[in-house]
């Protein structure tokens, strides 16, 4: 759970605890800031770099930036901004995941500190976010307030994963079944570790969303009513834009 820590109310009488507050805030600060930007962890599992995949287009769905694997039954939908393919969305059933891969320093992991955004960005909304390690390592499991289709107010839950690879950050938003039901989610799980992110060698500023495209055999579905995005950290969207929004289905 994020929160603020509370501040020692009982006043502070010599000069020297003064200091030595000021030093231990400062340790402190050194400490997030090493926590916040270690080196990407190994990832034996994947989500895989395109330079560690004999044949990235098998058994997946070319992207351009990402190749997702094709389940048996899904949808998948991607999101637009302006004229940029930034994000795609595979539905299965009454579950869905967000794909949204970005480019990061090349000797620094960048998910500590996009969590912390997250879950600031919210809980100024009124949600809950846990911090727990999961299936795919630390991830936030947020309990988002909504507004429901007949006007009232209700809560949905999602959970949002993370991957630092070479130059790269892969973010996964689960939703639906799979963000409360384990059997449920396996199945995104697998497509979120089996998904190949195409960083390419040009210069990209930290963070720059990996374009993607839409596949050769994409066939087009009209638009929804789009939804306003949230305010807050551009790596917290996804959560209202995955039920509306541009998007290609493609059944397997």
């Amino acid at each position: 759970m994020f929160g603020r820590r509370k501040k020692n109310e009982a006043p502070v009488e010599p000069a020297e605890d003064a200091v030595l507050t000021d030093e231990v805030e400062t340790d402190e600060g050194d400490a997030t800031h090493a926590r916040l930007n270690l080196p990407p962890a190994p990832r034996p599992d994947g989500p895989w770099d395109v330079s560690e995949v004999k044949e990235p287009g098998e058994g997946r769905v070319d992207l351009g930036g990402l190749y997702v694997p094709g389940v048996e039954g899904m949808e998948l939908r991607v999101e637009v901004a302006g004229d940029a393919i930034v994000a795609a969305t595979v539905v299965l059933q009454d579950s869905a995941v967000q794909l949204q891969a970005f480019a990061a320093p090349k000797n620094e992991g960048i998910w500590g500190e996009v969590r912390e955004e997250i879950a600031g960005g919210i809980t100024q909304q009124g949600g809950v976010i846990d911090e727990v390690e999961g299936p795919l390592g630390w991830e936030l499991r947020a309990q988002v307030p909504v507004q429901l289709p007949d006007g009232t107010n209700g809560v949905q839950v999602v959970r949002f994963v993370g991957i630092d690879g070479p130059r790269w950050f892969l973010r996964g938003v689960i939703s639906g079944q799979g963000a409360v039901q384990p059997q449920a989610a396996g199945v995104l799980e697998h497509i979120f570790r089996d998904t190949v992110v195409v960083r390419g060698e040009g210069p990209m500023a930290p963070r720059d969303p990996i374009v993607l495209k839409l596949p050769d055999d994409a066939q087009m579905v009209p638009d929804g009513v789009q939804q306003e995005q949230a305010e807050g950290s551009r790596f917290g969207g996804g959560v209202e834009r995955l039920e509306r929004g541009p998007e290609i289905t493609e059944i397997r």
